[in-house]
């Protein structure tokens, strides 16, 4: 047991623990933020976020300035890299919530360590002779605080080196950390009289580290002092409820000792009889809580990054599933119990319900065949190892099952150890590279499609954020503010940019919209007092910096020139018809399909727009009709497109829509169709919902697991789209001789038609075909008791010829047929014998050989049946002559 007193005092919950943790740092004028998804935001070093302070990366650095100084939250956290030890051990698991207060700046070393001790023993009433800490073994600063102002005695504090109290990752900030300890008694430690904190045994559990990053590490390894000081702690919730509780490991803790019990339940077994069957509970136990998260944050089940991390819990859940008996379907069916354990302090669990049953029953059922296949093959490879005395499976028959059956290799590892066996890793991955190779050959790198902030100089530190006035206006007046010349594909910053040569220009107010959130930046032109440059393309910096992608047309252009920035009417106004109607066609598609339908992508440009949204199954035609129906009917309501700025929270009230990915600040920009749409946006739009035009559905299709995309049309682009439907059916009226309106009972009655003249022809072969053998079987000269048969027949093809020779063949048991036809430029030939003919000497593929060498081709086969091809200008007739004389030579023999 964690704890001694809970014979007197109720445990408290998870959730509650999660809420007086948050209240009490509220007390100390913290901002309570909810928790980020667990997918990163612009963070390409991590596929997960694995820890509180992950989210907070950008205001560590200085790149953004936080919302507040001082911050609390409770992070949903997901971890991989032990994932082979979940289940086999109860202190292991992939999805954890990390509580952690934070300052940015603000307060340090005293009131992290003040608070936090006065948290744990007032608060949470933690008895006092069970806590000590750990410090950085030269923070005398943290240990003075622990000592003077705490009031720790010497014995227990522990000063650690750097291994265990210094946190660092690489170059940039870091600092010495303080650990707070929890006894479990000495029935839990090693047995060494010297056991302290800091010992690799269970008995000293660390449930709370207070990182105090004061240093920045430079590239020599040295460390200089940081002038904004900042906070960094990080408290596993789950650990700090199995101490608060008095259970002894993570599975026990009331939320997920839920879940367990429920996983016992549908497998009919008691928790804690078998150890074979518990490993398969606590892993079904995990690995749901980290599914529900992940599906609920918008990640997909796929074979790439977070989505095969989701893929892969899921498989192995289902694998171990197995094991216990469970059906099918028994994932989705555990999903309202895990819901139900957080939901309340993570609504989104709640609200993405639907979408989370939906995922988690195709992927299982997909899988559920995969395994079956999978297991039977890999049980088949172990076995047949097995007799041949070998421990380890080829890499190259493990990435068969991978590469062509679908089977994970980390369940193929797992089922291996299982039975004694290791994976050839090096010989999987030497195949799995070989079949990348061909990929890379095809990538190139597209230097002026993208411009990434780290190629920009230093200079651009100092620029101020672009005013963008393309809301309101598509002309500005603007100053340009610098300029960087694209030479040799790097990027230059001059004074100057000349007639002919290509850049980036910054202005200080700019109508273009630069690029973000799926809508292209905007064209246009810059005109100088003598210059004009071509704006090819807008992106700005994730600072706020517009990047106007330029080619001098006319003229020089200089910083500090005023210059007038226009924007192309047309294509901006084709773009904003694109961008309107995406989210119409969002709405519909949640009226028409269902609340599941969430946004995964999406691209507007002037050309057309493509929505990628989660759903199961092909739209069928009725649904693709409908939803072009609603969009329409939206369009021709002439809605008035309504934005406005508001509180992030208001807005989420108000029933404006959200994106899983996207991060926003206090303050959001909402847009409004009407009564009909509402979404969180920052792109351009229309004024009124009319303006769209006209709305066509171009393409509709899979492009992963559960994430379908629409590519559609609006405006000039829809109506082309109808007239070209117009013109093909008066062309097909034209063709057909009726009226358009009844080209459907036309063609119906043409296909009818063709249907029955089809079944006449092919009764009509078969007669021909009956007839002409006959007329062979009557033809046919008979060698001892041998039939033979070498003739020429007029069929359509090689199926007709073989039949041909069925017929001949089952009239004469025991015979030799030969037969040939001559279709379009091909001589085929055909060779039968009997086994009382094969017996006697007779060969069909020697026959058939020699008789296509003898026509310019190429054939042979059995003895029993052969064929061949030849060219149809050679002399068949006398080529069968040489037929007959070689079965007559081989009957006699």
């Amino acid at each position: 047991m964690y704890r001694n007193w809970s014979d007197f005092v109720k445990p408290l919950s998870l959730n509650t623990i999660r809420d007086m943790y948050l209240d009490f740092f509220k007390s100390k004028d913290h901002l309570i933020l909810p928790s980020a998804s667990v997918v990163p935001k612009n963070d390409p070093s991590i596929l997960l976020i694995n820890a509180g302070m992950t989210p907070f990366k950008k205001y560590f650095t200085g790149a953004e300035p936080p919302p507040s100084k001082r911050v609390a939250t409770c992070q949903k956290c997901i971890r991989t890299p032990d994932i082979e030890r979940v289940g086999k051990t109860s202190r292991h698991g992939t999805y954890f919530e990390m509580l952690g207060n934070f300052s940015f700046g603000d307060y340090f070393k005293k009131e992290a360590i003040t608070w936090g001790w006065e948290l744990i023993t007032e608060i949470f009433n933690m008895p006092y002779d069970k806590l000590s800490v750990s410090v950085y073994e030269e923070d005398d600063e943290a240990y003075d605080i622990w000592k003077d102002i705490v009031g720790l005695p010497p014995e227990k504090i522990f000063r650690l080196g750097k291994e265990d109290n210094f946190w660092e990752h690489g170059v940039g900030p870091c600092g010495p950390c303080s650990e707070i300890f929890y006894d479990r008694g000495i029935e839990h430690g090693c047995g060494d009289p010297n056991c302290a904190p800091g010992c690799d045994c269970d008995r000293f559990v660390e449930f709370w580290n207070l990182v105090f990053t004061q240093f920045n590490k430079e590239e020599d390894g040295s460390y200089t002092p940081l002038e904004h000081k900042n906070i960094d702690t990080g408290a596993g919730l789950e650990r700090f409820a199995a101490i608060m509780q008095g259970v002894d490991n993570l599975f026990e803790v009331d939320t997920i000792r839920a879940i367990l019990d429920s996983v016992c339940k549908m497998a009919g077994i008691r928790y804690g009889e078998d150890e074979e069957k518990d490993v398969a509970i606590r892993v079904i136990t995990d690995h749901m809580r980290a599914v529900v998260v992940m599906l609920s944050d918008g990640v997909l089940p796929g074979n790439e990054g977070r989505g095969y991390v989701l893929r892969r819990l899921i498989r192995r859940a289902v694998r171990f599933g197995k094991t216990l008996g469970l059906e099918t379907g028994f994932m989705t069916e555990l999903a309202p119990v895990v819901i139900a354990q957080s939901a309340d302090f993570y609504p989104e669990l709640n609200s993405r319900r639907d979408r989370i049953y939906l995922l988690l029953e195709k992927e299982e059922t997909k899988f559920a065949e995969t395994l079956t296949q999978g297991l039977s093959l890999l049980d088949n490879l172990i076995a047949e190892g097995k007799k041949k005395g070998a421990t380890e499976l080829s890499g190259e028959s493990v990435f068969m099952l991978h590469d062509t059956y679908g089977f994970p290799l980390d369940l193929s590892v797992d089922i291996a150890e299982e039975q004694g066996f290791t994976v050839d890793l090096a010989g999987f991955e030497a195949q799995m590279e070989r079949q990348k190779e061909q990929a890379r050959q095809a990538l190139k790198e597209k230097v002026d499609s993208a411009w990434d902030d780290r190629m920009l100089p230093e200079s651009f530190e100092t620029l101020p954020k672009t005013t963008f006035t393309g809301y309101d206006e598509l002309e500005t007046e603007g100053t340009v503010l610098s300029i960087l010349k694209l030479s040799e594909h790097h990027l230059e910053d001059v004074e100057t940019l000349r007639e002919g040569e290509r850049g980036l220009i910054v202005l200080d107010r700019t109508p273009f919209y630069a690029e973000a959130g799926g809508q292209i930046g905007d064209i246009g032109k810059l005109e100088g007092e003598a210059s004009t440059l071509l704006v090819t393309d807008t992106t700005k910096t994730d600072g706020g910096i517009y990047l106007h992608a330029v080619t001098v047309a006319a003229g020089d252009i200089w910083v500090g020139q005023v210059v007038n920035a226009i924007v192309d009417r047309k294509t901006r106004l084709a773009t904003m018809r694109n961008h309107t109607t995406t989210h119409l066609l969002h709405k519909a598609l949640i009226d028409i399909l269902g609340d599941h339908v969430e946004q995964a992508g999406s691209e507007v440009t002037p050309d057309k727009l493509r929505f990628d949204f989660t759903h199961f199954q092909a739209l069928t035609h009725q649904e693709r009709l409908a939803i072009e129906a609603k969009v329409n009917a939206e369009i021709m309501a002439d809605d008035l497109v309504n934005t406005e700025v508001m509180d992030l929270k208001e807005a989420e009230a108000s029933g404006a829509i959200a994106l899983f990915e996207e991060t926003y600040g206090d303050k959001v920009r909402v847009v409004s169709v009407g009564d009909y749409s509402k979404e969180l946006c920052g792109g351009t739009h229309l004024e009124r919902s009319s303006q769209a035009g006209y709305f066509r559905i171009l393409s509709e299709g899979s492009i992963a697991s559960g994430v379908r995309r629409i590519e559609a049309v609006t405006g000039e682009a829809a109506i082309a789209e109808a007239t070209e439907d117009k013109v093909i059916l008066h062309m097909l009226s034209t063709f057909l001789k009726t009226e358009a309106e009844a080209l459907p009972d036309r063609l119906k009655k043409l296909t009818d038609d063709m249907k029955q003249l089809r079944q006449q022809l092919m009764q009509a072969a078969s007669k021909q075909l009956r007839e002409s053998a006959d007329r062979i079987v009557a033809d046919a000269k008979k060698v001892g008791d041998i039939w033979v048969v070498a003739a020429m027949v007029d069929v359509e093809g090689m199926p007709q010829l073989r039949e041909a020779g069925d017929r001949v063949r089952d009239q004469l048991h025991n015979s030799v047929v030969v037969l040939a036809s001559k279709v379009g430029d091909k001589l085929l030939w055909n060779a039968f014998a009997s086994k009382e003919a094969v017996a006697k000497g007779v060969h069909a593929g020697n026959i058939v050989k020699m008789a296509a060498e003898a026509t310019g081709g190429k054939g042979g086969g059995r003895p029993e049946f052969a064929q061949a091809g030849a060219k149809a200008s050679a002399d068949a007739i006398a080529a069968m002559m040489k037929v007959k004389d070689l079965i007559y030579a081989q009957l006699e023999e």
